[in-house]
């Protein structure tokens, strides 16, 4: 069963989500956080959409055109066969700028015959507090909102737009298109204009691609996660959102819902690292400039998450007013996660700046004083908290406690810091470095190791398995072959693993018990059993999560167990970034270090 029926479309700035019969159910303009133009995704009724709606439809089939952002909708009817090609611009300017406006552009060609459609267009800002007033001009429509803040938007078509209010039947010409903007246009806008702009976007991500790493065996799967992990980024700070949606819930019908569309600095860090690996280098720089703006003095100390222009509070609100994906409620916008203290983002900082620098074999020229200050700053954080409780890698929002991963993410922070002083010769940081890093190491193996369970648990003194204690491999705190990690990986196996899916923990929370697997943690399996020898088991569980993914290939953050249903915001960064290192890793052209570092 797949009922995220959504591809989705960007150009860094924003992005948008339609469904395979070519209705735009979200979309936040100008940006990624903006209050939503169309939110029908949680509110069927009133949460507002933009449908094309063919005439006498026989058929139809969606698909990205090969290796873009670019998706096709293609329709046959009685009276013809048409196809709509939904994008947002994207692309070089000759200043070596880019042109990423706020924008979505909706081009219509006729492949054969004469075939109709019509348009439903409801437009409901503000995340739908009140409908939309609109205005017919000599060059476009105007939308404004009716309720809450001002806010207006501007559609371009080349056909009438009173006919396009009314939902006319309208016979379609050879080419035609809508424009659907924040910003007024300056220049004319018509379908030779829109032509040039879609070559030049098609030709943008497909130049794209080719700087991707060479693959095989899952070349269109980790492209199509590789272009979908880039279309989370925010061009004008280098921010990575988690994802698309807000309140998508993780249990249909509960209260698990959340807003995934900020930077959690873990999250944005394991997707730039893995972004260096497979060749994409200019987004790291961005990120990394990113956190740098936000701990320019030595005394501040880095946030668990952040807004995509570098928000620090992001209050949380419900929205009593929209109903909830399938009645899911509460829909909230913000997260009180930021309030947090999550002691693992130090380590994925640093193993992404260890990566960028280090493991890219970027010169120390190239390594700044000023990523070099961040580094001891880090350092200096880690020697201050590492012995401090947090609320851990899954926010639980209970009383804190000695989480094992945290402390495993204390100790990459401080051993990555140990490589990149001898990367730059700073040797005299060595020693104190190395000594603090065997310190968090011996900690852990005496705490946090379960001897009755035989695995390393949640948080000291508990006995509650946890899937983020797989990633012990991938940084190499313990060798593959260490009994203790083997252990581990088994018996995680055996107690989180339900139909080839995994949860990431089993523990009643302060929400209940988990009931959907999350699929990162599938992935985190796959890579365990892997590197511990269990590879028939990895590639099985391997093609069942892959299973999962939609028509387009893209996944959320939760897989229902028995029904294989998507679950969760959509689509995740998290799960395709994990996706990508479980393909890569099942690629035979490819090995792994003794630090699990992907290398070529």
């Amino acid at each position: 069963m797949n009922n995220y029926n959504y591809g989705i479309i960007g150009n860094c700035s924003s992005a948008a989500l339609i469904t395979d019969d070519a209705s735009i159910v979200w979309l936040c303009l100008p940006y990624f956080d903006s209050p939503s133009v169309f939110a029908q995704i949680l509110d069927k009724e009133k949460g507002g959409f933009f449908k094309i709606i063919p005439s006498n439809l026989v058929s139809s089939k969606q698909e990205y055109i090969v290796d873009t952002a670019i998706l096709k909708t293609t329709f046959t009817t009685t009276d013809g066969i048409f196809e709509i090609n939904d994008y947002m611009p994207r692309f070089a300017t000759p200043r070596d700028e880019y042109y990423y406006p706020s924008e979505v552009h909706r081009k219509l060609r006729v492949l054969s015959g004469s075939p109709k459609m019509r348009v439903e267009l409801d437009a409901r800002p503000n995340y739908a507090l009140g409908g939309a007033d609109y205005d017919i001009e000599d060059e476009y429509l105007k939308i404004k909102s009716q309720k809450g803040h001002y806010n207006s938007f501007y559609l371009y078509s080349d056909f009438d737009y009173q006919d396009i209010l009314d939902s006319k039947e309208l016979e379609l010409p050879e080419h035609s298109f809508f424009l659907l903007s924040f910003n007024e246009k300056v220049d004319k806008i018509d379908n030779d204009k829109l032509y040039v702009e879609y070559e030049k976007t098609k030709a943008y991500w497909l130049d794209w691609q080719q700087k991707t790493k060479n693959l095989k065996r899952y070349k269109a799967e980790i492209l199509r996660s590789a272009i979908t992990l880039k279309l989370l980024m925010f061009q004008r700070t280098g921010a990575v959102v988690a994802a698309l949606t807000t309140s998508l819930p993780e249990i249909i019908g509960r209260d698990r819902n959340w807003d995934y569309r900020f930077c959690w600095v873990r999250d944005a860090a394991m997707i730039i690292d893995l972004y260096v690996r497979i060749g994409h280098i200019s987004s790291a720089g961005e990120f990394l400039e990113f956190i740098l703006d936000k701990i320019q003095l030595k005394h501040e100390d880095i946030g668990v998450m952040y807004g995509i222009n570098g928000e620090e509070q992001l209050d949380e609100l419900e929205l009593n007013h929209l109903a909830g994906y399938e009645d899911s409620k509460p829909v909230r916008i913000g997260n009180d996660a930021y309030r947090q203290k999550q002691n693992d983002v130090y380590g994925q900082l640093m193993e992404t700046i260890y990566t960028f620098f280090v493991v890219n074999k970027r010169t120390s020229y190239q390594l700044n004083e000023e990523i070099w200050t961040m580094v001891r700053s880090l350092v200096n954080r880690v020697r201050d908290t590492w012995k401090c409780p947090d609320s851990g890698i899954w926010e639980r929002r209970e009383a804190l406690q000695h989480y094992v991963h945290s402390r495993l993410m204390s100790w990459v922070a401080v051993e990555r810091a140990v490589s990149i002083a001898k990367f730059l010769g700073r040797d005299n940081y060595v020693e104190p470095w190395s000594l603090l890093a065997e310190e968090i190491k011996i900690d852990i193996l005496k705490n946090g190791w379960n001897e009755e369970l035989q695995s390393f648990t949640m948080y000291y003194g508990s006995d509650v398995y946890d899937a983020s204690n797989l990633l012990m491999l991938h940084y190499g705190f313990l060798p593959a072959d260490d009994p203790r990690m083997v252990s581990t990986v088994k018996n995680s196996y055996k107690h989180l693993v339900k139909n080839n899916l995994t949860f990431r923990y089993i523990d009643e929370d302060e929400f209940g018990a988990p009931e959907n697997c999350f699929i990162v943690c599938t992935f985190w399996m796959i890579n365990a059993l892997y590197l511990i020898g269990e590879v028939d088991k990895a590639r099985e569980m391997f093609e069942e999560i892959n299973s999962c993914s939609n028509h387009l290939g893209l996944f959320s953050e939760d897989v229902e167990i028995t029904t294989k249903r998507l679950t969760g915001n959509f689509p995740q960064g998290y799960s395709h970034l994990a996706y990508i290192q479980s393909a890569l890793l099942l690629e035979t052209e490819y090995e792994w270090s003794d630090t699990m570092s992907l290398r070529k």
